[in-house]
């Protein structure tokens, strides 16, 4: 008879030192270029006086605050598992992509602030050519940034950085949706456009920022893996189960760049431990093939622990 436990404790579930490289450079490269961007845009906002220029600098200093969050959070996540954390740091990371969102949502509400006075008393814009120049600049260093953060982030499995480049992604449109609203005031002189398109920039940012703050909480609450993902899950246990009777009872849950993954391998009361270690190896090896940073942990069943809504090995 065989009833146990085989899980494998490997550094699998760790990002690869050049993955975990990647990832903190990248991260490194964001509080850079938030302060690169900042700074072009007080600039902006300093040769024209646009509260659109204004609320668009407003949300640059979010920038600079989550990018150093995000930073953190991911020097924390790449720790590897200690006596405290035996299943690692990676949940770090959500904790910096809700302080973003927060973060989004507080620069909303400066912006509508500041917006809304000027919206009943509009002032004239100044130098507003220059000032359009001056955050066109920004607008493509930050879209080439949020690019390359949201690609890499889904390539290495990064909530912080998907979460900044998401983030860095709503600023382009908003840096856009100002420049629009300065290029429409300068050819028909009404003023009341520039505080509203801050309006309405304010409004855009608190949408993405609630997008943002649920999304990191699910990853908190342990959320299951995506159907795709559990689809895989099952097809790689069809494939490789072969001796095996049936498998039940399949969970998972989403750590950062780790899957973990457990269920019931139901077996021949007769079969022996090395038998079923063999099995279990077969099922382990190919789903950390298909899914990278998978930690596998597999309960071993005699037959008579067969549940009719298992899933039936062919």
């Amino acid at each position: 008879m065989v009833v146990g436990v085989f899980q494998r404790n490997r550094p699998d579930g760790q990002k690869r030192p050049s993955d975990a490289r990647t990832v903190r450079r990248l991260a490194v490269l964001s509080v850079v270029m938030a302060f690169v961007v900042m700074g072009l845009k007080f600039l902006a906002w300093q040769l024209t006086g646009s509260v659109a220029l204004f609320s668009d600098a407003l949300e640059s200093i979010v920038n600079v605050v989550a990018a150093f969050a995000a930073l953190m959070a991911i020097s924390i996540a790449q720790r590897p598992p200690d006596e405290d954390h035996p299943f690692g740091h990676h949940k770090a990371e959500y904790f910096s992509a809700v302080l973003e969102g927060v973060l989004i949502a507080v620069a909303a509400l400066l912006i509508a602030v500041e917006a809304i006075p000027m919206f009943l008393r509009p002032v004239p814009v100044e130098n507003s050519s220059l000032g359009i120049g001056v955050n066109l600049v920004a607008t493509a260093v930050n879209g080439g940034l949020a690019i390359l953060l949201l690609r890499k982030g889904r390539a290495l499995r990064s909530p912080a950085l998907q979460a900044d480049g998401q983030h860095i992604l709503t600023d382009v449109w908003t840096s856009l949706g100002v420049v629009l609203a300065l290029v429409l005031v300068a050819l028909t002189g009404w003023l009341w456009i520039d505080p509203l398109v801050a309006i309405l920039v304010a409004a855009n940012i608190l949408y993405h920022g609630a997008k943002v703050i649920v999304s990191s909480l699910n990853g908190l609450m342990d959320r299951a893996v995506e159907p795709d993902e559990q689809a895989l899950i099952e097809e790689c246990i069809r494939e490789n189960a072969m001796g095996a009777i049936e498998v039940h009872d399949i969970r998972s849950r989403v750590a950062g760049p780790v899957r973990f993954i457990e269920f019931h391998l139901v077996v021949d009361r007769a079969m022996s431990v090395g038998a079923a270690h063999e099995i279990c190896d077969r099922i382990e090896g190919a789903i950390r093939r298909a899914m990278k940073g998978a930690r596998v942990t597999i309960h071993v069943e005699p037959e008579e622990k067969s549940e009719p809504h298992g899933l039936p090995i062919t």
